[in-house]
């Protein structure tokens, strides 16, 4: 074997930092480093045996043999490097492909990432609609509750009441047996002193046939009655005094049909005229107040539909707080409920104010909310008939009095409603739409669907004299706070016309 000589070749410090650049830099760097080894050995091997050959022929075969044995030696570590090498390299190989393994899981895992991060996302989102959903569900259930509550209170109250005015009207009704019987036993004794006296009429005509002018007395005989039918007929009185107290009234000549024994044909005819004295002329029923020749009422808003859309904002709302009210407006209804007139809501409570129809007990009726939970339910049947109607309602915080007044007409009163409550400012009003939240939260099923028109709101009572002015078309009352013409039209199919007369709005 020849060896040559030379210096080992080494590496910069820049290639040494190039050689972890990539891996096949990597591999040419292990081959240099290993070659520099094996170089530096022969070197250190070939100068050892240079410096030998100057020494004796004697010990010189040892020394070739000490060479060959060396050479074994490095020939076996020449094939262990080799193997080692070769090992190092398909390591190599494997660490590359765990590597290109290692990106792909890498790029994957940063892939899944990204899709949990939307799905949490989304998830995130649907939970926070639910989150709002259960909310409005809680808080509809809590006003839910609290007016059921208050319902069940107000039944118990007004059953409390009709027990009493059963009671109080089973007292009148004996009161007035008792004094039906009475009644019927004078009327008794005055029909046998009448029949009586027509008894004695024939015997004393036959007596003084012959007298002629004698017969002047007769007429006296009408007069001797004249007491008793004066107290017959004060008795008859002071019945119907006691009928018309307790309800309607009563034809008292009821009772005198059906006695036992009638009295004589004259006394009944005279009973009969006392009867009909006392019933008076019959009573003509009154025609309803419609809108008839009224005019001049200003603009009027249609809702259309139930669509959430079609809602009205009142701007601005109430800029002061209200110890009184008065809602006044021609209505006309389109649907066969009456859905929610006026809506106002605070940060603090969305049903501050509300006249609205859907959670009333009665068809026709509506919850005049002040301050949920507290509510008063009015009787509005006649809006349900699809015509113009005038509708105010008045509340004031003195005593609680409200009234509601229904074409001129006072239909429902009462008192102790929301005493000394104040309605505080700042909050949303909105006409056709009943709020869940401050401007909105709508609920189809709450809409109002037909027409509105000559709306006016005050901050006082108005009185019976100005709510039959405005019913009419005479007078609009003084010191108006809100009227259509702050109407801010919040739906694209709410229309707003101008009409003359009620009648002739759309």
């Amino acid at each position: 074997m020849r060896w040559t000589h030379g210096a080992p070749s080494t590496l910069s410090r820049g290639q040494e930092g190039d050689c972890w650049a990539s891996p096949s830099l990597r591999m040419g760097c292990l081959w240099r480093k290993t070659l520099s080894f094996f170089l530096v050995f022969v070197h250190i091997y070939l100068h050892g045996a240079s410096s030998q050959e100057a020494a004796p022929a004697g010990p010189r075969k040892p020394f070739f043999e000490r060479l060959r044995r060396l050479e074994e030696q490095f020939r076996r570590f020449q094939e262990v490097t080799l193997t080692h090498l070769q090992s190092i390299a398909s390591n190599y190989n494997v660490s590359y492909n765990v590597d290109i393994r290692f990106r792909s899981l890498a790029e994957e895992s940063q892939a899944v990432a990204q899709a949990v991060n939307r799905s949490q996302a989304a998830v995130q989102e649907e939970l926070a609609q639910l989150r709002a959903w259960v909310r409005k569900a809680w808080r509809r259930g809590r006003k839910v509750d609290t007016r059921l509550r208050a319902l069940d209170l107000a039944l118990g109250e007004r059953s409390q009441q009709q027990a009493r005015e059963r009671k109080e009207h089973k007292a009148q009704r004996d009161a007035l047996q008792d004094s039906l019987a009475h009644l019927e036993g004078l009327v008794r004794s005055q029909g046998a002193r009448l029949a009586a006296l027509e008894g004695r009429l024939p015997v004393a005509h036959h007596g003084t046939a012959t007298l002629g002018p004698a017969l002047a007395p007769a007429p006296t005989q009408p007069e001797q009655l004249g007491p008793s039918s004066l107290k017959l007929q004060r008795d008859r009185q002071e019945l119907q005094a006691a009928s018309e107290h307790r309800g309607p009234q009563q034809d008292s000549s009821a009772p005198l049909q059906g006695m036992r024994e009638p009295p004589a044909p004259g006394s009944r005819r005279a009973l009969s005229g006392a009867a009909t004295a006392l019933r008076g002329p019959p009573q003509q029923a009154q025609a309803p107040q419609g809108p008839g020749d009224t005019c001049g009422v200003g603009p009027a808003l249609v809702f259309p539909n139930a669509s959430t859309e079609n809602v009205v904002f009142l701007r601005p709302s109430f800029v002061a707080a209200l110890r009184a009210l008065s809602f006044c407006s021609w209505v006309r209804t389109a649907s066969g409920h009456l859905g929610t007139l006026l809506s106002y809501a605070t940060e603090d409570n969305d049903n501050k104010l509300v006249l609205h129809g859907r959670d009333s007990m009665l068809p026709g009726s509506i919850h005049f909310v002040i301050g949920d939970p507290a509510f008063r339910e009015l009787p509005l049947q006649p809006l349900l008939d699809g015509q113009w109607h005038h509708v105010c309602v008045i509340w004031t915080s003195t005593q609680g009095r409200y009234w509601l007044h229904v074409d001129r007409r006072l239909v429902a009163t009462g008192s102790r409603f929301r005493e000394g409550y104040e309605i505080p400012p700042g909050g949303s009003l909105v006409l056709g739409q009943e709020q869940d939240s401050v401007g909105g939260g709508f609920d189809s099923s709450e809409a109002f669907v037909g027409s509105m028109a000559g709306l006016g709101i005050w901050d006082r009572a108005l009185v019976p004299g100005e709510v039959a002015n405005l019913a009419t078309g005479k007078e609009f009352p003084t010191g108006a706070i809100l009227t259509l013409a702050n109407a801010a039209s919040g739906g694209e199919f709410v229309q707003r016309t101008s009409c003359t007369c009620p009648e002739c709005c759309p």
